[in-house]
């Protein structure tokens, strides 16, 4: 048997000050600088979801890539939706998936648009055969100074992608996903601890971990859980393309405990846990990852 070592978690992965960065919206993780971790060469599966079918928005990078990467090495088959112009990194997601020996289905679209929304659940149910594990993972953040910088339209993008789609795809999801499914959502800290200069972004995080806690209740008698995760800073896509100030951007994470932001590959083990059936008394709950900050 070999000894597993401990790593010091305040030194696993860079610190800031990082380089300067932008890119256009929604970003790319192949074009940052330090590129995140999302296990790709790390996460080992154990078969915790064998043959299960999962969905998840916003698959090719963040949260929602390091979950389709450790679904597909603990069994399951996958699918992932993104941005049309994010497909050089869901290429490569969908590479890793295929890697695991499972099935691999790329989906690409806006799910600012209920049509989608509808057609996207219904072409992973036919290309899976089924669906007993969705994650609402996709959001848009952009960072305004003031209110007075946020226009409608601003506004209107970010609640149609982070309030609304998760919404419109659960409808078109519940019919098909038996007793023992599981949603989950990806919230944030920003839903109990807002930062000023992301006023529409917090505020849909904060009905994210309601409509979990809402929708657990209603959902309990159908055998369905539905939990959220809430991440602190993480390295991610949304930093670089216009979701932080420079300024911040240089600084990321560097106000937390560990100094440091957190890598996706930190938080895939959350999202097995909350899917697998040994999680089965686990609903409408919360679980927080943020350095130290003590959020959710």
């Amino acid at each position: 048997m070999t000894t597993q070592k401990l790593e010091d978690p305040k030194a696993k992965y860079p610190k800031p000050p990082f380089k300067e960065q932008s890119q256009p919206w929604p970003g790319l993780v192949s074009k940052m600088e330090p590129r995140p971790d999302h296990g790709e060469k790390t996460y080992k599966g154990s078969e915790r979801l064998l043959g299960r079918k999962a969905l998840i928005t916003g698959g090719d990078s963040g949260m929602g890539r390091a979950a389709a990467i450790a679904y597909a090495r603990e069994g399951a088959d996958v699918a992932i939706n993104y941005f049309p112009t994010e497909q050089p990194d869901a290429a490569e997601v969908i590479d890793l998936i295929k890697d695991a020996g499972r099935k691999a289905t790329a989906i690409p679209g806006d799910i600012r648009d209920e049509k989608f929304c509808k057609k996207l659940v219904a072409e992973a149910v036919e290309q899976l055969g089924g669906l007993d594990i969705l994650v609402c993972n996709a959001a848009r953040q952009q960072t305004r100074p003031s209110i007075l910088d946020v226009s409608s339209e601003d506004f209107d993008a970010t609640m149609k992608t982070n309030v609304y789609a998760p919404f419109w795809i659960i409808k078109a999801a519940l019919p098909h996903m038996p007793a023992g499914a599981v949603i989950i959502a990806t919230t944030s800290e920003q839903a109990t601890d807002p930062s000023a200069e992301i006023y529409d972004y917090a505020q849909t995080k904060a009905a994210t971990t309601n409509y979990v806690r809402s929708l657990a209740k209603q959902l309990a008698k159908k055998g369905i859980r539905v939990n959220g995760v809430a991440p602190g800073p993480i390295w991610t896509p949304l930093q670089v393309s216009g979701g932080a100030t420079m300024e911040k951007l240089k600084e990321f994470g560097g106000q937390t405990p560990f100094g440091r932001p957190g890598q996706p590959a930190e938080l895939a083990s959350i999202y097995v846990q909350l899917a697998a059936n040994d999680a089965s008394y686990a609903t409408g709950q919360v679980y927080g990852a943020a350095g130290g900050s003590g959020q959710p």
